[in-house]
């Protein structure tokens, strides 16, 4: 997109606050690092908020509107995208999603991966999310992750209850690694925005998950707030065996998309929320997943940072609320809250 066009772009004064965090405080750019803004005419005010965060460092950058190179929903990255990845330190995608868009992003993020970028991950980015989730402490926010990941990683188990009916044990192994996401984004690992949580692959999952928050990809801006009609998802040896829902639509999509190949049934990733900033389920996976809590993903494993040998095309995140969790006998959350203090 032309530079006159993004910066003519009105936006609300109040997401600086948000767009500051992300290009200061978690991908801490600097005046020497090349930017690559991914956008969609749906973000455009937003886009226009980061573009000014940037132009204040005095970074290099250029902005990609999906629409205006390809046809949606996206059947593969644009090569221009791709093509510009490849010389940046800095990338940031923030987009809505669209059914079957999946594969373009896992195209990005193999160049994200391979040279290492410092990648702002802002799926299904909203205003709303910019002036919640993205003006969280988060340095605060990471201090409180590492804290939690060191216990996390002693770890031989973890249990979860909660009060929608939740009742899990995940089986650790020392062999897969668990990994931090809070926000501060370095070349080891890209990160959602915002950021808040630590993850792992599974060794296995047993029990009943009851997703009670939202669900992931495009199913989350279709069904929104699951409270009413929850998921309730029952996982033996870390693979589905039975979902039930009141919601038939919902029941019948998420059965499907579970069943898109051999692995999209199995349980890729097992999470604890740490942004303290998100105290209630909004409707936006982005933001959700990072409420203090477990969430689950059905699929792929970020197996190139977990070190889990299997892989899948598809991931669908599961959120939960109001969660006790115990790391083998310790407990760390009662009623969706810690027990360890961030400070």
């Amino acid at each position: 997109m032309n530079r006159d066009i993004i910066r003519s772009i009105p936006f609300d004064p109040a997401l600086n606050v948000g767009a500051r965090n992300a290009a200061q405080v978690c991908l801490r750019l600097q005046p020497d690092e090349q930017v690559t803004l991914i956008a969609d005419r749906a973000g455009l005010e937003i886009a226009a908020a980061l573009v000014a965060q940037v132009e204040a460092i005095g970074a290099p950058y250029r902005v990609f509107v999906l629409e205006e190179l390809a046809s949606r929903p996206l059947e593969h990255m644009p090569a221009p995208i791709l093509a510009d990845l490849e010389k940046s330190q800095i990338s940031i995608f923030a987009a809505q999603a669209q059914c079957g868009e999946l594969r373009s992003r896992m195209e990005m993020m193999d160049v994200v991966n391979r040279q290492r970028l410092r990648h702002g991950h802002m799926v299904n980015i909203t205003k709303d999310i910019m002036l919640q989730g993205m003006q969280a402490d988060f340095l605060q926010i990471d201090r409180l992750s590492e804290r939690v990941i060191e216990k996390a990683r002693r770890a031989k188990s973890v249990r979860a209850t909660s009060k929608g009916g939740t009742h899990i044990v995940a089986e650790m192994s020392p062999e897969l690694k668990w990994v931090k996401t809070s926000g501060l984004i370095s070349p080891d690992k890209w990160g959602n925005l915002p950021g808040g949580e630590i993850f792992t692959s599974p060794f296995t999952v047993n029990g009943l998950f009851v997703c009670d928050g939202v669900v992931g990809d495009y199913l989350c801006a279709k069904y929104g707030d699951l409270k009413q009609t929850p998921l309730s998802i029952e996982i033996k040896d870390a693979r589905i065996v039975a979902v039930q829902c009141a919601n038939k639509e919902l029941l019948n999509e998420f059965a499907a998309y579970t069943r898109t190949d051999e692995n999209s049934n199995r349980v890729g990733e097992f999470a604890i929320g740490t942004n303290l900033a998100v105290t209630r389920i909004i409707g936006n996976i982005l933001q959700d997943e990072k409420i203090p809590g477990i969430h689950i993903a059905f699929g792929h494993p970020y197996n190139e940072h977990t070190g889990q040998t299997w892989n899948s095309t598809t991931h669908i995140d599961c959120v939960g609320c109001d969660f006790d969790i115990w790391l083998d006998d310790e407990p760390i959350m009662r009623d969706g809250r810690f027990l360890i203090e961030a400070d």
